[in-house]
């Protein structure tokens, strides 16, 4: 139509349209340039058009259309996303990438994706034309797709097609393992519609996908047997992963009620085996655009494809952000080189989730879509507790600072918490130098590496012991202890900093002896000043014995009057009031603070 010049405008729409449904965004762009700024067009093409710009790299363009698109459609979720204040939103989802992909000598010239992994074997869908005979699909002009398997360890392996009647003159993609109620084995996989082994008739009907089930009879062939009830000859239901407990199904459909082209649903598997209703996964993951290929981990952690999330291409890989009950509260973009500006797709990692496969048509494969193998660096997670070396109790409030050894580079800082613990993130392979400070604990440094770890290590585990300052003002964090003018009694300021002392030698180090001497200032006389600090010495003796402190543990109590000044005041001629206070004290050396542990008392 376009070469006869009839109705030129349609021509280039669908051509613009089909080019983005066969993932070729190079091809689609000159058919919408021919119609985009036409009066009739509808609006949701500029949205096409900039999706198609975005994922060959023009960003100001292709922010342009984005902004255009918004003006009439204020509401859509996507526009939020790649329009973040304003501007087209930056991709900056996993500053380093903590992937590492190679290609799989099993890729044909052809559409090779959707790797599965079941004991030895890799299964996958391929249209390799030296292995299927028959039609070719009309879009691509490829063979159509049928279920492969080949050994996942062993490179001279060569794909066959899994045997059975899983395979048909039409598409078969998507295999997943998984048992019945009757613990047997069995497959779920994805077959474009047909009726009785023909096409139907509508072309709708013909494209869309349904989900299949097959036992293995007894000479070990797939034998499709049913179905599943949540297929439908209106719209379609396909690629099938099964929770890790064999409890849900998880598929792609594009049935109505969605938040936009394909999304993801799960059904609960009943104890019989019966499919339940769909259940939509919610906004957190589904968009106006297509979300697919979910795949679930060990963990419970959801991850799939789309094209509504900002992203560096159309098609990339996310994975879902679990709260504490398991609910999905947001998404994250696995980044680079996972995504890529073309299609990434199809993602599936072992149980340890090191090593894995996705599929791409990115630039420089070996055809239309190819497998990719992944290996994966988890984050390494470095805590621990810090608790006190005399009681080992856990301290908080300690300020933890981690230094890289080789360069001295500030990497790391965290606070413990209530029960002393600590939590950062560190790089593997490196020597490390922890520094953990605490008002009453003198600083220490602990040296440790990160070497030697294997990748399926995500938690190291690095514990610190502080030892106490020998000191009972610092540990019980005192103020100044005040008695009225020649007078012993306590006064209730002076029973509030008491009390510390109390606490810290009835609950915080039990063990704790002490003795107990109280100064004056140099104002009177020697006899005076002996009297009056002997009686404060005994009052404050008193209230901590009649406070619980055990008699035992306070060995002497002692006043020394101005004998053992802090500085060199004589009288009120040459000292300040302040500096005169500063004599004016109770001090409390530390005999023991562990049963078993005699200090030198300080002075």
């Amino acid at each position: 139509m376009v070469e006869g010049n009839y109705n030129t405008n349609y021509a280039h729409q669908r051509l613009a349209e089909c080019n983005l449904l066969i993932r070729d965004f190079k091809e689609a762009i000159p058919h919408f340039e021919k119609v985009i700024n036409s009066a009739s067009i509808p609006t949701d093409y500029y949205f096409k058009y900039a999706m198609a710009l975005h994922s060959v790299g023009e960003t100001k363009e292709a922010e342009k259309w984005f902004k255009k698109y918004k003006k009439y459609n204020k509401n859509d979720s996507r526009v939020k996303r790649f329009l973040k204040d304003g501007n087209l939103a930056s991709v900056v989802f996993n500053s380093r990438e903590r992937y590492t992909l190679k290609t799989v000598n099993f890729n044909s010239s052809e559409s090779d994706f959707g790797a599965y992994v079941k004991g030895e074997h890799i299964y996958y869908a391929s249209a390799r034309r030296d292995l299927i005979e028959g039609d070719v699909y009309g879009w691509n002009d490829e063979p159509w797709l049928d279920i492969f398997m080949v050994k996942e360890d062993v490179p001279s392996s060569l794909p066959v097609p899994i045997s059975g009647n899983v395979n048909t003159k039409f598409h078969e993609s998507s295999l997943i393992y998984t048992t019945d109620y009757k613990k047997d084995t069995v497959i779920y996989f994805t077959r474009n519609n047909f009726f009785k082994n023909k096409k139907t008739y509508s072309m709708d009907h013909y494209l869309n996908l349904k989900i299949y089930r097959a036992e293995q009879n007894d000479k070990g062939e797939w034998v499709v047997n049913k179905s599943l009830p949540i297929n439908s000859d209106h719209y379609s239901t396909g690629h099938p992963y099964i929770s890790p407990d064999g409890k849900r199904i998880y598929y792609t459909s594009d049935r109505p009620g969605g938040f936009g082209g394909t999304d993801i649903y799960y059904s609960e598997i009943h104890e019989r085996g019966r499919i339940g209703t769909p259940i939509n996964v919610g906004p957190e993951v589904n968009t106006e655009g297509d979300e697919m290929f979910p795949y679930i981990n060990s963990e419970g952690r959801l991850f799939f494809s789309s094209d509504g999330h900002v992203g560096f291409g159309l098609l990339d890989i996310y994975s879902t952000v679990l709260d504490e009950n398991n609910k999905i509260i947001d998404v994250i973009n696995l980044g680079k080189p996972v995504n890529s500006e073309s299609d990434d797709f199809g993602f599936f990692a072992h149980e340890d989730g090191i090593d894995g496969y996705i599929s791409s048509n990115r630039e420089g494969g070996k055809g239309g879509d190819d497998i990719y193998k992944f290996k994966f660096t988890p984050e390494l997670a470095l805590e621990g507790y810090v608790t006190d070396g005399i009681n080992n109790m856990p301290l908080d409030n300690v300020s933890i600072s981690l230094r890289d050894q080789n360069s001295n580079d500030l990497v790391g800082e965290a606070i413990t918490d209530e029960n002393g613990y600590y939590r950062m993130y560190i790089n593997r392979n490196r020597n490390y130098t922890i520094k953990a400070v605490r008002d009453t604990h003198p600083k220490k440094d602990v040296y440790f590496n990160s070497y030697s770890l294997p990748l399926t290590t995500k938690l190291m585990r690095q514990d610190i012991v502080l030892e106490p300052i020998m000191d009972v003002k610092i540990l019980a964090g005192l103020n100044k202890i005040y008695f009225d003018f020649n007078k012993s009694n306590i006064r209730p300021d002076a029973a509030e900093e008491l009390d510390k002392v109390v606490k810290l030698m009835t609950v915080t180090y039990t063990d704790m002896i002490i003795k107990l001497e109280a100064h004056t200032d140099p104002i009177g006389s020697h006899a005076y000043n002996d009297k009056l600090s002997e009686a404060r010495a005994k009052s404050t003796y008193e209230y901590l014995i009649a406070n619980g402190v055990k008699k035992e543990h306070i060995v002497s109590y002692k006043g020394f009057g101005e004998r053992m000044l802090v500085n060199h005041c004589t009288s009120r001629k040459d000292c300040s009031p302040e500096e005169l206070e500063l004599n004016r004290r109770t001090e409390f050396p530390i005999i023991q603070i562990k049963k078993g542990q005699k200090l030198v008392a300080k002075q």
